[in-house]
């Protein structure tokens, strides 16, 4: 059964595809924060153009949302690190090990990820940590070797950091806060069309250069019930993200075709009320008019001609 619910997921999904072969297709896998949610898991995007499958930061639990894809974990082109925080690097060890292990793995050529200075070392130390582990199963599973080894490429400034089959990502600087440096956004463009990925950020100039034109941005977002604003927890939550009013402003300078939010920093006060996606949107269009969006976890947008928004709830198709 669970076999047959996988491939019906993927067939649906694949169909808007098949029609536009430009297209570009973005799958929200990921749109919380650290906070252990089944709902909302940690921050990750897959986009998915020109026959490549790239994923953009890895949180907790990305390799189930795959799989809820259909899409084998050693089926992934390339791995890209906007920043260091754990919430957007802790399952790279999962899709690093599971992508390896057959039959949902079955990688055999190097784990490639490409981040900001740090990245060779999360890496290095991953392998120094896992040693034990792919020693057994390289001599008692017959494993490839080649499977597990990885290919790290970093950059520290804004450049093209891939380009083949016709996809191009560039990185580009943003702005995170304080000493939370370094921080990186990238831009995806394919057949013509672009999706724009922020990063954590706060409002920023380099973003908005850089995110012009673009058909899709999708952006990180804050917000908490002014109670609690004073806080000092929370006025540093918001001091590093970007605020609804801000993300409208940028949306005005871009004019994306269309604008998603995710990676939901939505503090509690006392009595565990936050503010909702809903506050989120509606802060927001205040200023702003075009046409937006509230991610979610298995979002799936097409970007062609149209642009075509497709939601699946996460427990309806969980393994």
């Amino acid at each position: 059964m669970r076999q047959v619910v996988i491939a019906v997921i993927a067939l649906l999904i694949a169909q808007p595809v098949s029609a536009q072969a430009d297209s570009i297709v973005v799958t929200l896998l990921g749109t919380g924060t650290p906070n252990p949610r089944i709902d909302r898991l940690g921050p990750s995007t897959l986009v998915e153009a020109g026959g490549q499958r790239l994923v953009f930061d890895v949180g907790r639990g990305t390799t189930i949302r795959l799989e809820q894809l259909g899409i084998r974990s050693g089926a992934v082109t390339a791995v890209f690190i906007t920043h260091p925080h754990s919430d957007h690097t802790n399952g790279v060890p999962d899709l690093w090990l599971t992508g390896w292990l057959p039959p949902l793995g079955g990688r055999t050529t190097p784990f490639r990820i490409i981040g900001p200075p740090g990245t060779s070392e999360l890496m290095r130390g991953l392998q120094i940590a896992f040693a034990g582990d792919t020693r057994m199963r390289i001599s008692e599973e017959r494993l490839a070797p080649s499977g597990i080894a990885f290919q790290a490429t970093e950059f520290s400034s804004d450049t093209t950091v891939f380009d083949e089959g016709g996809v191009r990502v560039s990185a580009f600087q943003v702005d995170h806060g304080g000493d939370l440096k370094p921080a990186y956004g990238y831009r995806v463009s394919h057949g013509g069309y672009s999706v724009v990925i922020s990063g954590d950020t706060r409002y920023s100039e380099n973003l908005i250069k850089h995110a012009s034109g673009a058909d899709l941005i999708l952006h990180e977002v804050t917000m908490a019930p002014d109670e609690i604003k004073d806080q000092p927890p929370v006025r540093f939550v918001l001091s590093h993200h970007t605020q609804p009013a801000e993300a409208a402003r940028v949306f005005s300078r871009t004019k994306p075709r269309l604008a998603v939010f995710t990676h939901f920093a939505l503090p509690p006060n006392r009595t565990g009320r936050s503010s909702t996606p809903a506050d989120v949107l509606a802060e927001a269009r205040r200023t702003y008019h075009g046409r937006m969006e509230a991610g979610e976890d298995l979002m799936q947008i097409v970007i062609g001609r149209s642009i075509v928004v497709r939601r699946t709830n996460p427990a309806r198709t969980s393994p």
